[in-house]
Parts: structure tokens; sequence; C-alpha cells
């Protein structure tokens, strides 16, 4: 499907691991230019080589989100080697500690993910958005989560930081619409992966004494749908709402999780 990407420059951060690769793959495959934004340029060499070979034009920035002057010669350095960009995805991010109360959490913890959640996204919009003002155009897909739609116990400073991501994006709806921009929330679930398979269901496995395989159909079971989410889904999210066919979509949490969050 062809959604009017083909040749626009998107930035993406996070794709050295998780759902990134397959994010990148996916605007990949819809023509668009990409500018990789990373602390460790090298740790998407292999992701650069992979798209390359394919006919893509893609290269990798170093950028750190947590700096936001980083995040600005990052912005001017992919502009001067891609041209201006039309979409910004924003999935860099970590998780916080885990399993811990919000007492039991420290001032350090909860400042450091919240640093890198809701300021690192705060700083990478501030770099990218005066090009996409001075464009009257663009597209902001922001990853949150679905512990920022409906809170966590044992991950406070996750949530927090994913229910500060969605304020984040709301103003900035607000405050970019003049200018042509749309900026939009994806909120994954659960999604299918080493992390999932080899944390998350060894670890209820262990708890509960029962194989890898029934907690995978355990986690399952709690979505409507009956099946964990996978880094394709959520890749085609970030693409539709960069896209054309989302032109009059902005402001919005969009749960690709199964129907766990709304339901």
């Amino acid at each position: 499907m062809k959604l009017g990407l083909d040749g626009q420059t998107v930035l993406l951060t996070g794709a050295t691991s998780g759902m990134g690769p397959e994010i990148a793959r996916a605007f990949a495959e819809e023509g668009a230019r990409l500018g990789l934004l990373a602390r460790r340029p090298e740790a998407v060499a292999d992701l650069v080589q992979e798209l390359s070979a394919q006919g893509v034009r893609i290269d990798a920035f170093a950028c750190d989100i947590t700096d936001a002057d980083s995040c600005s010669a990052a912005a001017d350095a992919a502009e001067a080697g891609l041209g201006p960009p039309f979409a910004l995805i924003n999935l860099a991010g970590g998780s916080g500690p885990i399993g811990k109360t919000g007492v039991e959490t420290t001032r350090a913890e909860f400042h450091d993910i919240l640093d890198l959640n809701t300021t690192g996204i705060f700083n990478m919009i501030r770099a990218v958005a005066p090009a996409m003002m001075r464009a009257g155009r663009g597209r902001i897909v922001n990853v949150g989560g679905t512990f920022g739609l409906r809170g966590r116990a044992g991950r406070l400073a996750y949530s927090a930081s994913k229910w500060g991501l969605r304020g984040v994006t709301k103003s900035f709806a607000l405050e970019l619409g003049a200018y042509g921009i749309t900026v939009n929330t994806v909120a994954p679930g659960m999604v299918d992966g080493p992390r999932f398979r080899e944390k998350v269901c060894a670890n209820m496995a262990v708890a509960e004494g029962i194989t890898h395989e029934e907690a995978a159909a355990r986690h399952a079971a709690d979505y409507a749908l009956g099946r964990v989410s996978t880094a394709r889904d959520v890749a085609n999210a970030c693409v539709f709402l960069a896209s054309d066919a989302a032109r009059q979509i902005t402001g919005v949490d969009l749960p690709v999780d199964g129907g766990w969050a709304a339901l």
C-alpha cells in the first residue's frame, strides 16, 4: 500500500532494537528516506546496510534524546543529508524500575525515566518541528504505552512518563496544527519478541509453575482479539499516522494492543 510517503524524509529514534528495525523496514517499504537517530550510530549499522542494499536512501546520525543540543545537532545533520523532515517517529525510551511500588521507587529512578520517555520526546519535537513549521506540513508520531492509558501497579515511574507523553502530544497537536502538522501517540501493549518470550513469559512460567507456551497463552487471553501484538502491528500504525491517509487525525492515543487498554 502506498500512502504518500515515497521520497519523504522520516526521522526515527530507537531503531537499535525491539520494534525499531521493523518500524524502519515498514517506512522503507513505503519509499521513505530514513534518518536513524541513535546514541551510538554503529548500533544501527547492520540495519542501514540491510536497507541500503534494497535501494533505500538511509543514514544514521548520533543523537542523545536526553540532551537538547544533541537533538538539535542531529536534526540539522539529518536535514542536510536527507532533506527537510516530513515525519518524526519518537520510539526511543526505557522501562524504568519494574516491580517497585511508588514508595520503593527512588527519586533518581523516577526522574531518569521521565527524562528519557517524556523530556526526551519534548527535546526531539523542539528540534525537528521548526523545519516542519517552515514547510507548512509534517507528521509526528510518539510511541507511548498502554500503561499510560490505564496505569500499572509496580510500574509507577514508567506509567507516569507515558501519561506525561500524552500531555506533550496533545499540547503540541494544538500548537502545531495551524502549520499543517499532526501529532499523535501510538500506544503498544505487550509486543511479541525476544523480551516477551525470554523475560516476561519466562518469569511467569517460573512464578506459576507453567510452561513458556502456557504463559504466552495466558497473556494472549487478556486481549479481546486473543493474541499478542507484533512489531509489524505497531509499525503499521506508525506508518498510517505518518501518512496522507491520516491527514485529519491529530492529538489521538491509538492503542495497538488487541483490545486491552480501551475495553
